[in-house]
């Protein structure tokens, strides 16, 4: 067999915003092979938070990614509340529906930005760019933050939204649809993106069962999966939108789905600030005193697509297990089908398309020798050396 060269992307990339490392094993210009090795961003949040009460977990998985600081949240409420079976109040529902829309739209602005950034097309990169502000801006609005916006408790939410804000938002949300038209078009009628994404990376409906891929990168391959949907949660059954889908599973029908996905969002968000607007109550939160022994399992539909928390309680204060799935964990492996096959220009968007979240997915619990399969550190083993050294620079 010829030798191959070997195209390192990573640790420490441009087209990655997380420190993360491919191997492209290539013949000539072509990918024949591609290797990820992970592990460079862990920070052990799963553990961080069985040291943490029920309420404080809200804020340590608000940062288990700065894009994603409604879903892990969001999925995590879900779990702790089903414990007891909590149902919480109308508005909260429609609140926290309005709260992880506005995440799924500033999520795709981004992406569609660094997308036309990766491609040499600058006017997608500023225009997105430009049009997120005002998302950010709502999210000052209803939480007081631009991230990290604390605004998931157990039982609802920890603010309302006033009716005199929401002429407001309204009026935001207006001005978003018509700028989400002028980018829509840039990106959809343009002949040069179409020619650089067509037929690029693509996966199969087939390609998505094998992996579980989930989210845009599965909807872009035909499979309509959505927990929105499938099962819904908050107020997602309350109001009227549709889950957007397109056959060809290349990179330009990612770009086609996260584009129209925002439309729906726009829409969902209307229907819950007029659900606020009827809604006399003003009552956010269910009061919840304790959270009995047994095993909680919440998912949403976050950006990338669906997000799982597993929650285990012994009945104290604070979680004995805490287990985080995120999105990226199943659609970053899809590289091996939409990258291998490909050229090495092509291999760097197709890895992007599926909107990697490393910080999402990181995690070790133990590591081995690559080449026996012989366990050299345990979890344990690792904290005891760190504690081990701690000591030494005291002395």
């Amino acid at each position: 067999m010829a030798k191959r060269t070997i195209v390192p992307i990573g640790p420490y990339h441009p087209l990655l915003e997380e420190p993360e490392f491919f191997k492209l094993y290539c013949d000539g210009e072509i990918v024949k092979e591609v290797v990820w090795e992970t592990g460079y961003n862990h920070r052990g949040i799963e553990k961080i938070c069985e040291s943490k009460t029920f309420e404080q977990v809200f804020y340590v998985v608000e940062r288990v990614c700065g894009i994603c600081s409604t879903s892990h949240p969001f999925a995590y409420a879900n779990a702790v509340e089903s414990i007891p079976g909590v149902e919480i109040p109308l508005r909260a529902k429609y609140i926290r529906s309005i709260v992880g829309e506005l995440e799924r739209v500033h999520s795709h602005l981004l992406w569609v930005g660094l997308a036309g950034h990766f491609l040499g097309y600058n006017t997608v990169f500023m225009w997105a760019w430009k049009y997120r502000e005002p998302v950010l801006d709502m999210f000052e609005i209803i939480t007081g933050n631009r991230n990290s916006y604390a605004m998931f408790t157990i039982g609802g939410v920890r603010r309302d939204i006033d009716n005199d804000k929401i002429s407001q938002l309204k009026k935001v949300l207006d001005f978003l649809k018509t700028k989400l038209d002028l980018l829509v078009g840039a990106v959809m009628d343009d002949p040069v993106i179409h020619a650089r994404l067509r037929g690029v990376g693509v996966l199969t409906a087939e390609d998505i069962h094998d992996f579980g891929a989930v989210g845009p990168t599965a909807r872009a391959s035909g499979v309509a999966i959505d927990v929105r949907q499938d099962d819904p949660y908050a107020a997602y059954d309350m109001v009227d939108w549709k889950v957007i889908t397109a056959p060809e599973g290349d990179v330009f029908a990612k770009a086609e789905v996260r584009l129209l996905e925002m439309y729906e969002s726009i829409k969902i968000m209307e229907q819950c600030l007029e659900g606020l607007r009827k809604d006399s109550s003003n009552e956010i939160r269910t009061k919840v005193k304790e959270i009995p022994a047994g095993i909680g399992i919440g998912h949403a539909e976050a950006p990338r697509g669906e997000v799982f928390h597993f929650v285990k309680s012994d009945g104290s204060n604070r979680p004995v297990r805490h287990k985080i799935r995120a999105p990226s964990f199943t659609c970053i492996p899809t590289f091996r089908k939409s990258c291998v096959g490909g050229t090495i220009a092509d291999a760097a968007i197709a890895t992007a398309a599926v909107d990697p979240c490393y910080c999402c997915t990181e995690r070790m619990a133990q590591a081995y020798d690559i080449h026996t399969g012989r366990q050299i550190f345990s979890m344990k083993d690792l904290i005891g050396m760190s504690q081990r050294k701690t000591e030494e620079l005291k002395k």
